[in-house]
């Protein structure tokens, strides 16, 4: 059978050096102490598709051939020349190969093997910059065109498909898509599989594995997302999810020589992730979106040798034992002598009869390209009023025909940042509605209309629109903790000078000095970004306490 995956023109990327760069020969002779010199012949196989234990390969003479396996057919990727390198960021996170690497005429290569490349990018300044750039560039040029081990199949009408992409998507791994309703292969691969459309969404892996309509932490377990983590390790810090707050307490801790693991139950990024563009973070005047800056910080956290488990939740904080014990469900169980919570918050369902009907089937949480493409040219709502949606808002408006802003305030002054403001005032497509809220929706398996109604004048209108973005209120995701830590009226997790002598009295606090800044009522565990009580829901600030919170882990450890 005629392969699924999206195909790629032979040699598409040769001669491209921003993909693969050439090193000089003082970087060579420097790259050669971290591997070992191999012989090869032609038709020799470097690396399987699926291989788990990976190598870089730098070719010393010869050639060698980057392949993508296609069912019945290969696709050569690249050719490598003398002084260029194979591997991307995959390989620094120790995920299963995705392309098969193979000698073409006498050859000689280095061996480098993971844990000698992540020596390399950590000490060699000059060498980390040249593997990180073309790792990076690599990975986003295997997403653009779609040079993955993965085929989506099934409707964009169904919700678990909406899922799917979007946790592959923000996960950064290359797949493609049929569309049962406009692709006319589609048929060809349900029927190669041995699967009805009732069956679908199904996922492929490596045109081998089909998982009907699978969860996020199956799709993990097959494309090999965890699996260089070793579950029975004592880390000297767990960090809970994988915002920017995780993301910075990650860097921070591995780049300061602590064994660290991020447990994320999504994808990195956390909200921020989903944002299309930030643009008040410093050091981005152009601004940047959330999945980039997830992306970049999660390269960041790996090249410092931290690992991060994904598609895995805490289910339960174990607090009457050192090192604590985070329950991620019945049978397994992470170790740490120290605990850093970056749960973040979840924004709120609607009020409204029913409020999950149409989730991920016109009724989404976050507006990315992929949520842009499905509602092009047509009218679309926005619920919030906090920098979140205004960035929706404006974000949308460039490929919607009309975005309806609903904010239930009597302006966004007291909740967006003044430039976000400007901008909704000024764009034509985006109609700004205030004290207005939803109130009854309707639609056969896909939202179909809206109704909301004016709590001024008690105006009700009913629209024919078929996607609303949620961006309102925050939920604390702290239900975990089962009453180890003090959290606040609102369910937030309550730090530092907050926490008072009742609260610390009712936890048994145990020592003579008082909870550093950013520690819970529990000694050695911390909270930080939009899980903590106070916190100022903005990147910088997230980021800024991830960093601090590792200041205050090496007084614990040291304790």
């Amino acid at each position: 059978m005629t392969s699924l995956i999206a195909s790629s023109p032979q040699g598409k990327w040769e001669g491209d050096l921003r993909l693969f760069p050439l090193l000089t020969p003082s970087q060579l002779a420097r790259v050669s102490r971290y591997g070992s010199l191999r012989s090869c012949d032609p038709g020799d196989v470097l690396l399987d598709p699926g291989a788990k234990v990976l190598s870089i390969f730098v070719v010393i003479s010869g050639r060698v051939e980057i392949l993508r396996p296609a069912s019945e057919t290969e696709q050569i990727i690249a050719r490598l020349a003398p002084g260029q390198f194979t591997g991307e960021v995959g390989t620094l996170a120790g995920q299963p190969a995705m392309v098969s690497i193979r000698v073409s005429v006498p050859s000689e290569v280095i061996d480098i093997g993971r844990d000698q490349l992540l020596k390399i990018v950590q000490t060699d300044s000059e060498l980390s910059d040249v593997f990180m750039r073309a790792f990076l560039q690599r990975r986003l040029e295997l997403v653009a065109n779609r040079l993955g081990d993965a085929i989506l199949v099934g409707s964009h009408h169904n919700p678990d498909m909406h899922r799917i992409r979007e946790f592959l998507t923000r996960n950064d791994h290359p797949y493609s898509v049929l569309d049962v309703d406009r692709d006319r292969d589609a048929q060809t691969a349900l029927d190669h599989f041995g699967v009805s459309v009732d069956a679908t969404p199904i996922l492929v892996c490596r045109d081998q594995q089909v998982l009907r309509n699978p969860t996020n932490r199956e799709i993990a377990e097959c494309l090999g997302f965890n699996a260089s983590v070793q579950m029975q390790d004592v880390r000297d810090l767990a960090i809970v999810g994988a915002g920017p707050a995780g993301l910075a307490a990650g860097v921070y801790g591995a780049s300061e020589g602590l064994s660290v693991l991020l447990i994320e139950s999504s994808a990195p990024g956390g909200q921020a992730g989903s944002s299309s563009k930030i643009e008040n973070y410093l050091g981005f005047p152009a601004g940047i979106s959330g999945h980039d800056l997830a992306s970049r910080a999660q390269a960041q956290v790996r090249k410092f040798g931290a690992q991060i488990i994904v598609a895995r939740s805490a289910f339960h904080l174990d607090c009457q034992r050192k090192p604590f014990g985070i329950a991620l469900d019945t049978s397994s169980e992470i170790r740490s002598r120290a605990i850093i919570i970056a749960t973040g918050a979840e924004y709120r369902r609607l009020s409204i009869e029913n409020p999950g009907r149409f989730d991920g089937v016109g009724v989404y949480y976050s507006a990315t390209p992929m949520e842009a493409t499905m509602c092009m040219d047509e009218e679309v709502v926005v619920v919030g009023g906090g920098n979140a949606a205004g960035q929706a808002a404006v974000f949308l408006a460039q490929t919607a025909r009309r975005v309806h802003m609903l904010v239930r305030s009597e302006g966004l002054a007291d909740s967006m940042s003044r430039y976000l403001i400007r901008r909704i005032e000024q764009h034509d497509a985006i109609d700004l509605r205030v004290r207005t809220e939803i109130v009854a929706w309707e639609g056969d398996g896909h939202l179909e209309q809206v109704t909301w109604r004016n709590a001024s004048t008690g105006e009700v209108e009913t629209r024919a629109i078929r996607h609303i973005f949620v961006m309102a209120g925050a939920l604390p995701n702290t239900k975990w903790l089962d009453g180890c830590l003090a959290l606040d009226d609102k369910g937030f997790i309550k730090t530092g000078s907050d926490l008072t002598r009742e609260e610390l009295d009712a936890a048994r606090w145990p020592l003579a000095r008082s909870p550093y800044l950013l520690e819970t009522s529990l000694p050695g565990v911390f909270a930080v970004g939009d899980v903590r009580s106070g916190n100022l829901k903005r990147v910088a600030a997230a980021v800024g306490e991830g960093a601090m919170a590792v200041a205050f882990v090496h007084r614990v450890l040291r304790e």
